[in-house]
């Protein structure tokens, strides 16, 4: 899932919503659940994860007609994409005329959260799910804040990893790196300016990526951008290390091409690696999909965990992903229970994450997003045990945007050739800080 930053004025949008939340919409314990006299009809807001919104259509369509064939529940399937899914989501919650069931970006789960527009998930919800111990732990993690009953379900999940060129590797006689040391002496090996080889690309221009990759570097370096009570703590050591780290690659090492400054899509990133311009590439499970639009095969190259510096922590990606929600206000709140079940269901998973080359979020379905096993098991790992969820604090939306696009501000300064210092980071990550009051 691409995270989406919400639009400009969004805390008067947030405190909009949870006014009318709290006014009360019409919420009730219906007896229309599918097994009743009256027919049911759900409205369901599908994100776009497919190629295209028809791709969604052709894979979702069969899927929700067996869950009507079952429970006699019809749904009326929307696929909004990313880009608009953010907003109509908060335009509904203040408007009350919603879907009954939708997909949030699994980072946006605590803002929306906080608006109380959403049905909470408690004991007697997830037990009609099947259960909390049904999900994957780090995918559960991003379904709400700690202490409370969480409003959304983890649907899909995907991960960071390392990809590298086999061919380029076995060239130069190069095994890939575990630590992050052996990461930059390799791409320091594998880069040549002359021919236009570098050993590493990165999206730099990308507001989302700059700050999964700050959010993941500062995390190895044992920093964090939230203190306990939730507050931004943007300048401490660990984040202006796990900044530094990211940023050093094109100011301070010279391992990446610095036109990849002006890179604002991952795909641009995977276009470069696909060529065989870069050696390595860091990007998510569904960079396989990516890599084979651009004509380069699975077997052409390997996947292992993002290292982390010989003396850190071995975080390697955070938790990516698409959750599933109820509208607070929906009319058919056992027939949505009904639903969630169905899609979170073993069997689902497994069709919709193939479809889709993402992870299962439940432990009873099998990644099978590829047919190289070595590469379903190198990020069942990195899901399972090397992966965390961004801070479950209701400013991780401000923090996207502004520790992001300060981040893309470095990058695209060193690529003029300057020399990013400490000083640099920490005045950059102060004004994101500053930023975060008026966001």
């Amino acid at each position: 899932m691409k995270s989406q930053p919400l639009a400009a004025g969004v805390s008067a949008l947030l405190l909009a919503v949870a006014l009318t939340a709290c006014s009360g919409g019409s919420s009730e314990s219906d007896s229309a659940t599918g097994s009743g006299d009256a027919p049911v009809t759900l409205t369901y807001w599908a994100s776009n994860q497919g190629a295209s919104l028809e791709n969604d259509k052709e894979v979702l369509t069969p899927e929700l007609a067996k869950f009507t064939q079952q429970t006699g529940i019809k749904v009326n399937l929307e696929v909004v994409p990313w880009s608009d899914l953010t907003n109509n989501t908060l335009a509904a919650a203040v408007s009350g005329q919603g879907p009954d069931v939708l997909n949030i970006g699994n980072t946006n789960a605590t803002t929306f959260q906080s608006t109380g527009a959403f049905h909470p998930f408690d004991d007697a919800a997830l037990q009609k799910i099947g259960g909390k111990d049904r999900f994957v732990e780090s995918a559960f993690a991003t379904a709400g804040p700690p202490g409370a009953a969480p409003t959304s379900i983890p649907l899909y999940s995907q991960v960071y990893a390392l990809y590298y060129n086999k061919k380029t590797f076995a060239d130069a006689g190069l095994q890939p790196p575990t630590t992050w040391e052996e990461l930059v002496s390799t791409a320091q090996k594998l880069t040549d300016p002359a021919k236009k080889k570098y050993g590493i690309v990165i999206p730099g221009g990308t507001v989302n990526v700059s700050m999964h990759f700050s959010y993941i570097f500062s995390e190895q370096y044992g920093g964090s951008a939230f203190d306990q009570a939730g507050k931004p703590s943007f300048t401490s050591p660990g984040m202006i290390n796990g900044v530094k780290q990211y940023v050093d690659l094109i100011s301070k090492h010279h391992v990446v091409n610095p036109s990849a400054a002006q890179y604002t899509e991952a795909a641009q990133a995977a276009g470069d690696f696909a060529r065989g311009d870069a050696a390595m590439l860091m990007t998510q499970t569904s960079g396989i999909n990516v890599l084979k639009q651009n004509g380069m095969e699975p077997d052409q190259y390997g996947i292992v965990p993002i290292p982390a510096p010989a003396s850190g922590t071995k975080i390697s990606s955070f938790v990516a992903g698409t959750n599933l929600s109820i509208f607070k206000n929906t009319k058919h709140l056992d027939a949505a229970l009904q639903f969630v079940k169905f899609m979170t269901s073993d069997e689902e998973q497994q069709i919709l994450n193939k479809a889709y080359t993402t992870q299962p979020a439940v432990k009873g379905a099998s990644a099978a997003f590829t047919e190289d096993q070595e590469k379903l098991d190198a990020f069942t790992k990195i899901l399972a045990e090397q992966a965390k969820p961004l801070p479950l604090v209701p400013g991780i939306q401000a923090f996207q945007a502004n520790v992001g696009g300060e981040v893309v501000g470095l990058i695209a300064k060193a690529a003029t050739g300057a020399t990013i210092g400490d000083a640099d980071i920490k005045a950059a990550l102060e004004q994101a800080q500053q930023k975060m009051g008026a966001s």
